[in-house]
């Protein structure tokens, strides 16, 4: 026998008893960005590898460590993309979207890090991102921030996550701010784990982040990044708090958020939870207003955020979302004649219905084992057609989730019938 061939570490099936739970998310979240007019892009997952190094920088660890990058046949550098932004900027410039426009962008699928595997974290993962390029303002950070709560609460995560926001200001600004930052570490390097030592001096901003918690206690007493923000960068952010203010968000200033990516600039906020453990943010973000320019465009400012499929349907899931089962009706038939009746009356019931979701019985059996298919399958109704139900003009309806008694339907009014007993399916 030869061996099993098994997914990649990292790299794991979605399967179906959980797919629903991932419609339902992503459902919703185009619901949402439909209301407030944001446009669908479809990004390829390869890119040049050149992008992330220009946008991502090369002194990160996604692009040290966790980029999985190869050659191809012409001896290209190509790398299966880690995060999408740069993608969207990438195309947006390339298709003539950006100069002197506004654009309100959105896009979903997989991304790729090589980093060790644990819940909700895999090495192939899907993210949710959103992006808004040409408007300066703090209106459409606001704005971005509004639309990631009203998601919160049509999915009813409102109760679990909460807002921490903070402003990085200026490229010169965090200049400075960084200097000042290296020059109290390497006054406490002897206790700093090794991440955040090598961190110090290639991104020292990200050692803020730290979960170490000797190194953490090292940081007490660390520069403030608020103290260094220039004039423009503290307005903007403190015009962002009063528009929050006003729309009755709450949020915590965290003066240590930070993100992992060279690109941001000025705001930068994330939606945390304390309910999934130490994968702590499903939605994260900021502004990036020099990264058009970065990559070879006009200046150009952007905003955006990204959110981690895999964590939002965890915590979907923990929360204990209802659903409903994805079959509404089953049809069961036995008997030649009830067999070739049944194809045609379930292709009539869909055509006067369109949105019933219902299942034909195939391969035969008895009606026994069919009813335990119709149970197993969650419909909450299953319909019957035999050799007598056919001679009759009916169908038999049996309510598999009530305790009733199997009725039986003239075949010309049991549309009629599934539309009233399955409301909203019309």
């Amino acid at each position: 026998m030869s061996k099993r061939i098994t997914a990649i570490r990292g790299f794991n099936d979605i399967l179906p008893a959980d797919t629903p739970l991932w419609r339902h998310l992503e459902a919703t979240v185009a619901g949402v960005l439909d209301a407030y007019g944001y446009q669908q892009v479809r990004l390829p997952i390869v890119e040049s590898t050149e992008l992330f190094k220009r946008s991502i920088g090369e002194v990160t660890d996604i692009v040290e460590k966790e980029m999985y990058t190869f050659e191809d046949r012409n001896g290209d550098s190509l790398t299966l993309r880690p995060e999408g932004t740069a993608g969207c900027v990438r195309a947006g410039e390339e298709h003539g979207l950006l100069y002197n426009q506004q654009q309100r962008l959105w896009y979903a699928g997989p991304m790729f890090r090589h980093e060790r595997p644990q819940k909700g974290r895999y090495r192939q993962f899907h993210q949710i991102g959103v992006e808004a390029f040409g408007m300066g303002g703090p209106d459409i950070d606001a704005e971005m921030i509004l639309m990631t709560a009203r998601l919160w609460k049509a999915l009813g995560l409102a109760d679990a996550v909460t807002l921490e926001i903070n402003s990085l200001g200026t490229p010169a600004a965090r200049a400075s701010y960084r200097a000042a930052l290296v020059e109290f570490l390497r006054a406490r390097v002897d206790q700093l784990d090794d991440d955040c030592r090598r961190r110090m001096d290639t991104n020292p901003l990200r050692v803020l982040d730290t979960k170490d918690e000797r190194s953490k206690a090292a940081l007490a007493g660390a520069p403030s990044l608020a103290d260094y923000l220039d004039e423009e960068s503290r307005a903007h952010f403190e015009r962002l708090c009063a528009l929050l203010d006003d729309a009755g968000v709450r949020y915590v200033r965290n003066p240590r958020l930070v993100r992992g990516l060279d690109y941001y600039s000025r705001t930068v906020f994330e939606w945390v939870t304390t309910e999934l453990g130490a994968q702590g943010t499903v939605c994260a973000g900021g502004r990036y207003d020099g990264l058009v320019e970065q990559l070879g465009g006009k200046p150009t400012p952007a905003v955006g955020f990204a959110m981690g499929v895999e964590r939002l349907v965890l915590l979907l899931a923990q929360k204990g979302v209802a659903l409903a089962p994805a079959v509404d009706v089953y049809l069961m038939a036995s008997g030649d004649a009830a067999e070739r009746r049944a194809v045609v009356l379930a292709e009539e019931l869909r055509n006067a219905l369109p949105r019933l979701r219902l299942q034909l019985n195939a391969g035969g059996g008895s009606f026994k084992s069919q009813f335990k298919r119709a149970d197993r399958s969650g419909a909450s109704i299953a319909l019957v057609l035999g050799d007598d139900e056919l001679a009759n003009g009916v169908v038999g309806l049996k309510m598999l989730r009530e305790d009733q008694a199997q009725e039986s339907i003239p075949v010309q009014q049991i549309a009629g019938v599934l539309d009233a007993r399955l409301p909203g399916r019309k």
